[in-house]
């Protein structure tokens, strides 16, 4: 009986010990503001928007607006951190200009190719190729 018991606390530490060679300890210290706040300024980037102004989209659009492309770049200077961080967030699904208008054309050009095709009877204009 003794001798099943000491097995049974060499497994139970033979497993113990093999456990806490696989963990590993965190270290953690505390950092001061300065830090904190270099850390978050270098990580804030007015690049990728100063970037978009490349875009010829962005160009005719800000022409067709009237703004000079200086002038955007000084708005862009003029952001705070948080704006700045949400419209590099926003950047990739803001649209380009395009809106409403270039959906309802792609929709008609769409409908008119498929009533062409026959596959639809949408507008009565068309005639089907079959």
């Amino acid at each position: 009986m003794l001798k099943h018991f000491r097995q049974g606390i060499t497994y139970v530490l033979m497993t113990t010990f093999s456990f806490l060679s696989l963990t590993h300890s965190a270290n953690a210290s505390l950092i001061t503001t300065q830090q904190f706040a270099t850390e978050i300024k270098g990580s804030i980037s007015r690049a990728p928007l100063n970037a978009a102004l490349d875009r010829p989209d962005v160009q005719a659009q800000l022409e067709a607006l009237g703004v000079s492309r200086a002038a955007a770049e000084q708005r862009i200077a003029s952001l705070t951190d948080q704006e700045v961080i949400a419209l590099n967030n926003n950047l990739d699904s803001l649209p380009a200009g395009a809106g409403i208008v270039g959906a309802l054309v792609f929709v008609f050009v769409l409908l008119l190719v498929t009533d062409i095709l026959g596959l639809t009877k949408v507008y009565s204009f068309t005639k089907p190729v079959n």
